[in-house]
């Protein structure tokens, strides 16, 4: 019923502008218009945004605002004038309308080839409708239409264009109709300018990949049609000009489809800037998909020109929110890795807490590193709103807080995990897997969320997943397998003997020197301790009964320090602490002693490590404290943190 009624008042505004001049319907648009720019504050920001997209780096701000509001002017004036040209014969319509290289088509058909007549949401669109069959009405002419909403609308409009001969044929009720018309000689127009959504290739317009329908390429490619573009613009008030390209699609240039895709955003752009405020701007040209943004699962993919390369495209801006633990940081970094290649035009921001904002730096993949205030939340939000505009955060923590941060930031799409209390802070939430399910590495979980987002993933869930769940290794080194003390000259070794997030998670300080003598009374290894401050008293218990041999830097290294002491170490004997996770993220082996967690969710990252692990039956606990009597941690033995240390030693040197 409702339909039926904005049907009525639809033909009734239609009658009305029938019988007024088109003079006066230009400056009553150009009115509706400036009141549709004053009042309608969605649309206005959507066409602001996406004339700046188009020429923010051409315009001022002032040229930029000036531009939206004539475009809301001039839309109103074609769109009233369209009502009435619409209900004008072919001959009135051309006493408005100038016409220039028509002949560029007629040519064609005339010599028996088909076209593909390449359109635009530009000045008074429906012209085509009315005209085509008047200049070109020897051969077929049809256009490709999509059915509009209200089924009482559409049908008129369907029978307002088939009275000029022109022949419609509905997108969704396929293509091979159309396919025949061309095989015959005939033409066919097709609006190549909006988002095309999920189906279209990813392709520059205005510099800025946006997804494009590759149906005026397709038809092209399979009935051997000429593709030729035309556009119309406003000269005066009521005063148009239709202007036909030359034929575009040239044999000595790539023919693909991809290729002439992207071929027609050119020729569209290169329309639109003569006259910019002539196009339709409240269209989302630039949509940012969901959930799938990332671009590198999508069928028809990505084309960028020959002469364009990925430095030159206008970024997509994306903020990553980083763990606030430094293990944990590590462990997302191959899913911010997938993310970067998710998408050639992908700009990674990293925002992070300042104590572990350096070990960013590490990643080549990131271009921005946000150092976060550690104690506010309004000192982070006003930082993140002097960046550039975002365009996705990506949330890895699960805290309430981190959603509050993006989304005070104003960041139009915010993903995440449902978390604390948080889901109505975000608008596109990561499902947690099904349980009972096998244990899996803490690294898949971020990249999931990659995955969910469109990048691709697998490579990096078979590679980084297996190599972290080595078994148990308990090596044994014969006489006969250790190497003299020469061949040990010089070699720094790590040691790790705290974990921040508990006492459960410590190897026994004495075993770590138990083990680290073993390994000295071999070689003349240089031992380096590394930890926070509050690992003090442990260094001091180890550094006592190393001597000579230990140089103690626990509590005396920025994050910065730490990792450029790591890079000089040959290998690292740790517990499973953020140390371990940064040393592999380096390269640096690393023999690692776990009890109260479990490697195979929160192992090192890499190839060339050695877990020490002994299975007891309250382990994994992922207790901060043990409770009873630390039977996981005993159970390893000094000798077998030696064995497997002069291994990895072993291995290395012979390499």
């Amino acid at each position: 019923m409702l339909d039926f009624v904005v049907y009525l008042l639809y033909r009734a505004g239609s009658a009305i502008a029938a019988v007024l001049p088109l003079r006066f319907l230009f400056a009553a648009g150009q009115f509706l218009g400036f009141c549709a720019w004053l009042f309608s504050g969605k649309y206005r920001r959507l066409a602001q945004r996406n004339v700046a997209i188009a020429f923010a780096d051409e315009k001022s701000p002032r040229e930029l605002r000036r531009l939206v509001r004539r475009h809301f002017q001039r839309l109103g004036t074609n769109l009233l004038c369209s009502a009435k040209l619409m209900r004008m014969s072919p001959d009135k319509i051309l006493e408005r309308v100038k016409i220039e290289n028509i002949e560029s088509m007629a040519s064609r058909f005339r010599a028996g080839v088909p076209v593909v007549l390449v359109l635009s949401h530009l000045g008074t669109w429906e012209l085509f409708a009315q005209l085509m069959p008047k200049f070109v009405g020897f051969v077929r002419n049809a256009s490709v239409y999509q059915k509009l909403g209200n089924r009482f609308i559409d049908e008129h409009v369907r029978r307002t264009r088939s009275q000029t001969g022109l022949e419609l044929f509905d997108r969704q009720s396929g293509f091979d109709p159309v396919i025949e018309l061309l095989r015959s000689g005939g033409g066919v127009g097709v609006l190549s300018d909006q988002h095309a959504g999920d189906h279209g290739i990813w392709t520059p317009f205005f510099g800025k990949l946006a997804s494009t329908s590759p149906l005026p390429a397709l038809l092209a490619k399979r009935t051997r049609a000429a593709l030729i573009a035309a556009g119309v613009y406003t000269t005066g008030p009521a005063r148009w000009r239709m202007v036909f390209t030359e034929r575009f699609d040239s044999p000595k240039e790539d023919g693909s489809v991809a290729a002439l895709t992207s071929r027609i955003n050119e020729v569209i752009e290169k329309q639109i800037r003569v006259a910019p405020e002539d196009w339709f701007w409240v269209h989302d040209r630039w949509k940012t998909p969901q959930p799938n943004f990332l671009l590198a699962r999508y069928r028809r993919g990505v084309h960028l020109p020959p002469r364009i390369s990925a430095q030159d495209l206008k970024p997509f801006r994306i903020l990553i929110r980083s763990s606030n633990w430094l293990g944990d940081a590590v462990m997302s970094v191959p899913a911010v890795r997938a993310i970067k290649n998710g998408r050639p035009d992908a700009q990674i921001t990293i925002a992070a807490p300042a104590k572990i904002a350096p070990m960013w730096k590490l990643v080549p993949e990131v271009d921005t590193i946000i150092s976060l205030p550690n104690d506010s939340l309004l000192a982070a939000v006003s930082l993140l709103n002097r960046q550039p505009v975002f365009h996705v955060a990506i949330l890895f923590p699960n805290s309430l807080r981190v959603a509050l941060e993006s989304w005070l930031s104003r960041i139009p799409r915010r993903i995440g995990y449902q978390g604390h209390q948080r889901r109505w802070l975000l608008n596109q939430i990561m499902r947690e897997p099904r349980k009972p399910r096998p244990p899996e590495h803490h690294s898949v979980r971020f990249l999931r969320i990659a995955r969910e987002c469109g990048a691709e993933t697998e490579q990096s869930l078979t590679t980084k997943t297996s190599n972290v769940q080595r078994p148990t290794s308990n090596v044994q080194l014969s006489e006969s397998n250790q190497l003299s003390t020469l061949n040990y000259k010089f070699l720094k070794i790590g040691l790790c003997a705290g974990a921040e997030y508990g006492a459960a998670k410590r190897w026994l300080p004495q075993r770590f020197a138990e083990a680290a003598a073993k390994i000295s009374a071999q070689s003349s290894a240089q031992w380096i301790l590394f930890g926070t401050k509050n690992d003090a008293g442990i260094g001091d218990q180890i550094a006592a009964a190393l001597g000579d041999h230990c140089v103690n830097r626990i509590g005396h290294t920025t994050l910065d320090q730490l990792i450029d002491e790591l890079r000089e170490c040959r290998l690292v004997l740790t517990n499973d602490t953020g140390t371990m996770h940064l040393a592999a993220l380096l390269g640096v082996p690393v023999v690692a002693v776990f009890g109260s967690t479990e490697p195979r969710l929160t192992g090192p990252l890499g190839n060339g490590h050695i877990i020490l692990r002994h299975h007891v039956e309250c382990s994994p606990c992922f207790l901060r404290e043990c409770p009873i009597d630390f039977r996981c941690m005993k159970a390893v033995s000094a000798q077998e943190a030696a064995d497997a240390v002069l291994s990895i030693l072993r291995e290395k040197l012979q390499t």
